[in-house]
């Protein structure tokens, strides 16, 4: 229980682990310690990797852990924007693919006064604009993907792929955050999660929501052999080949979860009135 208290609060390690694996430790694009972006292919072609790692030294304190600070948040954006630029009038728009192993925002009061809220929406932008300019967008959860920082690094993808593994996990906040907030024991609190879905922090349940594209289950996600490796790019493969057969870009597909019927219910209802209104 320690240990997966303590993995929750300062995520895994596993962003960088990754990032080396699938971009044969390409070098980086940028001199950035906590934003790594490395250049590389995928699928034959050109592409664009993007973790958020822990840096020990960043002058922001609560953003030390690997989580999505001020600074973050606004180089994420950079390095989203520069691959839109680039490829802005070529026929052929590289992919971009987000190493996710994030615990959380940075909390802590410079944060908020300075505009964390705006770094994360730049983000999330510049996910959304590459997504919408025809960029194969890939998310790949490898370890944690909490709060803000989720939706700010990888939650815009157009295929989310999470590896089937207990360090994987994926919530709008700490089971300690969650508890406090709820006025209920973290105990408590992963009972209520047993019997609602959406509470629960295992990346089986979130499966269920609808918003993964694939599940895979690997020998060690911590040291992982060839064949983990392989598998993982074979993922990422069949992710690019099928956001290129699909003509629409959005995250319509996100909707046909097992536990979307309600969502699927309130669309359909406000579309009748729309077209009644119409």
């Amino acid at each position: 229980m320690e240990l997966k208290q303590q993995q929750t609060s300062q995520g895994t390690g596993r962003g960088a682990t990754w990032l080396a694996l699938l971009t044969g430790d390409a070098r980086p694009a940028h001199d950035w310690p906590a934003v790594r972006v490395c250049d590389a292919p995928l699928a034959g072609q050109p592409a664009r990797y993007i973790a958020v790692v822990p840096d020990p030294d960043n002058r922001f304190p609560r953003a030390r852990a690997g989580e999505v600070g001020l600074v973050e948040g606004w180089q994420l954006a950079r390095a989203v924007q520069e691959v839109v630029e680039l490829d802005r009038h070529a026929a052929v728009k590289r992919p971009i693919v987000a190493v996710i192993d994030v615990p959380s925002q940075a909390y802590g009061r410079r944060e908020e006064v300075f505009g964390i809220h705006q770094a994360l929406a730049g983000a999330a932008g510049a996910y959304a604009e590459a997504r919408l300019a025809g960029h194969p967008v890939l998310g790949l959860i490898v370890g944690l993907a909490m709060s803000g920082a989720f939706l700010a690094h990888g939650y815009q993808a157009n295929r989310l792929i999470a590896l089937d593994d207990p360090g994987v996990q994926v919530h709008a906040m700490g089971k300690a955050s969650a508890a406090r907030v709820t006025l209920r024991s973290v105990e408590a609190l992963e009972q209520l999660a047993a019997s609602v879905p959406p509470m629960a922090y295992d990346i089986s349940n979130f499966a269920s929501l609808g918003i993964l594209w694939k599940l895979l289950r690997l020998t060690d996600p911590d040291r992982p052999g060839e064949g983990d490796i392989g598998q993982v790019r074979d993922a990422l493969h069949a992710a690019l080949a099928d956001v290129l057969e699909d003509r629409e870009r959005d995250l319509a597909g996100r909707l046909n979860g097992a536990h979307r019927q309600a969502s699927r219910r309130v669309r359909a209802l406000l579309q009748a009135q729309w077209e009644v209104a119409d």
